[in-house]
């Protein structure tokens, strides 16, 4: 893997650039997760609220998607104030049932069980779901590609505006091309309300979104989220990754959805993992002195995270858009960008704050 400086890269524009004053340019990279998208939302809405930091580009999939194409428009429309005014209008639609899968199912019933002590990891209407979708595709169990998603993306996003925008936050957004298996990666001018569906796009629960004559699945497949694109194209070598799957576990599963869930999980991070490999390959080679300085970049990879949290919730609490489980993952992602920030802010720009070998190899 090779990996060109920022110069070879998109630089920001003159307004950009006057925009970003001091604060110290960072890109993001935003995982997906469903409702645990929620812990995301506190990230950034902390990020936001810090005005030491200028972010310049997003690469996002899925409920990251979502996210980052609420906070560019919010940006666009308001800075950084804006951008944390519509998460929050965001989430609360979501809740509300009108957005992610709270029409598709009723999350309710595993509200209900916990409070009364009952594994969630059991839910009947969740185990009942999940048969249906190994049985019935989409195309049979939704014919008519009802998606909540798409009317609350219409309803919250001037896809037109946010297109033309020259101050909007670059965002890539991944997208997996059910025919070929490839990436496929959407910028601004090619954004729409289809391009986040795309991103987002369960193939057990929606048929594949179709974009230009191309057939897309949820990117988390193949980039959760693209490292690549903020590399090649990001104006800022510092990349701060978002993570909502954790990473490890300090038990083994074994409940049988305890190991579909480790096995998502593992999935879903294996994409960023080849990735980061490659990060600390071509970093070993630039320490070595084996690869030239001027011509390649050494990327400075940071991580906001907490494993502890999210090990807790099974995936069927992906479905959950119970106001008061969204409020506590935007409360733990607030507490865990706060605790970066103290912690590691003063390491942006001059290194990694992560040890890439010890976290990804």
């Amino acid at each position: 893997m090779t990996t060109p400086g920022p110069s070879g890269g998109s630089a920001c524009t003159p307004e950009q650039m006057a925009a970003r004053g001091n604060r110290r340019p960072v890109n993001l990279a935003l995982q997906g997760g469903g409702a645990h998208g929620a812990f995301a939302w506190g990230v950034l809405d902390r990020l936001l609220e810090d005005d030491r930091l200028a972010i310049e580009a997003v690469s996002a999939t899925s409920a990251g998607a979502v996210n980052a194409v609420a906070m560019a428009y919010g940006t666009s429309l308001g800075g950084p104030a804006g951008a944390r005014a519509k998460l929050a209008e965001l989430w609360r639609e979501v809740s509300d049932g009108s957005g992610l899968y709270g029409s598709m199912y009723p999350a309710w019933v595993d509200q209900w069980m916990k409070h009364n002590n009952i594994s969630t990891d059991f839910s009947p209407t969740y185990m009942y779901f999940q048969a249906l979708t190994q049985v019935f595709s989409p195309y049979a169990l939704n014919p008519f590609d009802f998606n909540p998603l798409r009317d609350l993306l219409q309803r919250l996003v001037d896809f037109d505006k946010l297109r033309q925008c020259p101050h909007a936050t670059r965002l890539f957004l991944s997208a997996t091309n059910v025919r070929s298996g490839k990436i496929r990666v959407f910028e601004n001018h090619e954004l729409s309300s289809d391009a986040v569906l795309a991103s987002a796009c369960l193939p057990y629960i929606f048929k594949a979104v179709e974009i230009d004559g191309e057939a897309y699945w949820d990117g988390g497949y193949m980039g959760n989220p693209a490292i690549f694109p903020l590399i090649y194209k990001g104006a800022s070598r510092d990349v701060v990754i978002v993570h909502i799957n954790p990473l490890t576990r300090t038990d083994v599963p074994k409940t049988a959805p305890a190991i579909a869930d480790r096995i998502n999980e593992i999935s879903f991070n294996s994409s960023l993992m080849r990735e980061m490999r490659a990060i600390a390959f071509v970093t070993r080679l630039l320490d070595e002195g084996s690869l030239d300085g001027t011509r390649y970049s050494r990327m400075l990879i940071h991580s906001i995270r907490n494993d502890a949290e999210m090990a807790q919730y099974s995936a069927a609490s992906k479905f959950n858009t119970d106001w008061d489980f969204l409020q506590r993952l935007r409360d733990q992602g607030r507490l865990a960008a706060g605790t970066w920030l103290e912690q590691d802010f003063d390491k942006v720009g001059r290194e990694s704050s992560i040890d890439i070998v010890d976290t990804f190899m």
